[in-house]
């Protein structure tokens, strides 16, 4: 994805996330088992905005119909935009947890980071929110974190 196509996503993600600011959302089964915010991402809220999904189908590459998602728990863990199955999902419903911070093999290999089109997908950042959702609590984490983790992965520069 280039960096024009890149900028046009955020700029029509943050324009609908205004128009959206304030609705109630059910953060347990919108957040999906390994950590992704799904009420954040962009193919579930073009659900509801035209233009987001047309910006995400040319970004991606893919068909209009596959440039939405219903959430990852509202899909049982087979987002159609997705190139593979994900492991994740059933893991958590094979092991009887919500999120995968609850399991006694936190972290596992399945929750991995990858350089392969680390700058193109989120699921890097799956570790990270885990630890802060146990840490926060999920609600706390939904409100106040959520977005701003997707924003520093997509918007800011390395630093140490």
């Amino acid at each position: 994805m280039d960096k024009a196509s890149v900028d046009q996503l955020k700029a029509a993600l943050k324009e609908f996330e205004g128009a959206i600011a304030g609705e109630k959302v059910d953060y347990h089964q919108m957040t999906a088992p390994c950590g992704l915010p799904c009420f954040a991402c962009g193919f579930y809220l073009a659900n509801r905005h035209q233009a987001l999904q047309s910006i995400i189908s040319k970004a991606f590459g893919i068909p209009l119909e596959k440039a939405l998602c219903s959430g990852c728990r509202n899909e049982r863990g087979k987002c159609g935009h997705l190139p593979m199955e994900c492991r994740l999902y059933p893991c958590a419903e094979e092991k009887g947890v919500e999120f995968c911070h609850e399991c006694f093999d936190f972290p596992c290999d399945y929750l991995h980071p990858y350089a392969d089109l680390a700058g193109v997908v989120w699921h890097n950042t799956k570790v990270f929110n885990l630890c802060l959702m146990r840490k926060l609590g999920l609600e706390d984490w939904a409100r106040s974190k959520a977005r701003s983790v997707r924003d520093v992965y997509y918007g800011e520069n390395w630093t140490l």
